[in-house]
């Protein structure tokens, strides 16, 4: 299977840099996307070659056309960026939280993918991975605080949008899936910034989705190391 190029929202730092870096080394063509133009062009840089940065804010209508139009082939999608602003529980979140979180980690990802669906069905083999989170899981969630609301639940609600990209998709060979690549060291919240997650672990698993063959699954919520998590 020839795969030849990806993009990576985010992919300045933490795990969305690391899959930028495993892909390129993999040896694709790897856009490196950004809302920062200088940083996006540092991360780049520190990948190596094989590397493209790509000015992107996953939240601005023009930037995501102007990027999609920058790409006219493409093989692999990976949606990572993503957002927590805070870790409030229902009873203590703001609706302006909530609408924050759900414009970068669920409305930002279809305006993404629909952008870029016309380079993704110039491929033969188009993957999209979304990252998502352990947390998102309603079955693991039953029972237990509530906390982090606006951002599980967003993810819980991509986790359904990876549900119906697949279902869609399917027919035109796409292998969508999602991703939950453990607490890993980033700058998402102060649990992570505190742990000791390598973030090219979970990475890692990102990349096995994207690549894919044939006879891989799609519509599935995985974790980073292969196995399934309850939806």
């Amino acid at each position: 299977m020839n795969l030849s190029t990806a993009l990576v929202t985010g992919a300045n730092k933490g795990i969305g840099w690391h899959i930028a870096k495993q892909l390129a080394d993999a040896g694709l063509t790897v856009y490196v996307g950004s809302r920062d133009p200088g940083r996006g062009a540092e991360a780049a840089r520190r990948i190596g070659a094989g590397a493209r940065p790509l000015v992107l804010d996953v939240t601005d209508p023009a930037g995501i056309a102007a990027a999609a139009a920058a790409v006219p082939e493409l093989d692999v999608l990976v949606n990572n960026a993503g957002i927590m602003p805070d870790d409030a529980a229902p009873p203590d979140s703001s609706v302006e939280a909530f609408r924050a979180t759900y414009e970068t980690n669920v409305f930002a990802v279809l305006a993404v993918t629909n952008a870029f669906l016309p380079a993704l069905r110039r491929s033969a083999h188009p993957r999209i991975v979304n990252i998502s989170s352990g947390t998102a899981s309603l079955a693991q969630a039953a029972g237990r605080p509530g906390s982090g609301a606006a951002y599980r639940s967003s993810k819980a609600a991509l986790n359904a949008l990876t549900v119906y990209y697949a279902a869609t998709l399917a027919a035109d060979g796409f292998k969508v899936n999602a991703l939950a690549p453990g607490l890993r060291h980033t700058g998402l919240h102060p649990r992570a910034a505190a742990s000791d997650g390598d973030p090219a672990e979970g990475a890692a698993g990102a990349v096995r989705l994207a690549l894919l063959g044939e006879d891989g699954p799609t519509g599935g919520f995985h974790s980073w190391d292969g196995t399934p998590v309850p939806w």
